[in-house]
């Protein structure tokens, strides 16, 4: 077995749509980046490239190549899936949470969570997505940017 962590966060601003784990989430602001800027799919795709010892996203794919230009970040991480493959590694569970002051986000945690089993091809059982909040404080808190974080456990085929 193999642990990986990862983390990203990105700015809010107008004129972009908000993308986290691959849905399209109605609000004013979204996030800033080369890609969709999906802060929750980013972080996971580095929890796995940790595991297995490949470095990072900005590595794999970095903010340079326009080829990953608005890309969504879901195509990433089954890319990454790939490399777990190739590895002899699958997905055991992953345990993540999106610190965000606004929007709310709890009628959009399944189909998160259904977008990253299906990318990372496991059930949606073994994926764990909460919501928090930073009580006004910092970044997130003043809606200045949305951040995630998330651990992965990579199993070896037996």
């Amino acid at each position: 077995m193999r642990i990986g962590t990862g983390y990203d966060a990105h700015r809010l601003v107008e004129d972009r749509p908000l993308i986290l784990g691959g849905v399209n989430i109605p609000y004013s602001k979204g996030l800033l980046g080369h890609s969709d800027a999906d802060v929750l799919v980013h972080a996971v795709c580095d929890a796995v490239l940790g595991a297995l010892g490949l470095g990072d996203i900005g590595r794999h794919f970095p903010d340079t190549a326009n080829c990953y230009k608005d890309i969504s970040s879901l195509k990433l991480l089954e890319a990454v899936q790939q490399k777990a493959e190739e590895r002899n590694f699958y997905c055991g569970n992953i345990d993540a949470v999106i610190v965000a002051q606004e929007p709310k986000l709890s009628d959009f945690v399944m189909q998160m969570k259904t977008n990253i089993a299906n990318c990372l091809k496991t059930s949606a059982e073994n994926i764990n997505i909460k919501a928090t909040t930073t009580e006004g404080m910092g970044p997130e808190g003043k809606g200045e940017g949305i951040s995630a974080q998330a651990v992965v456990l990579m199993k070896e085929k037996d």
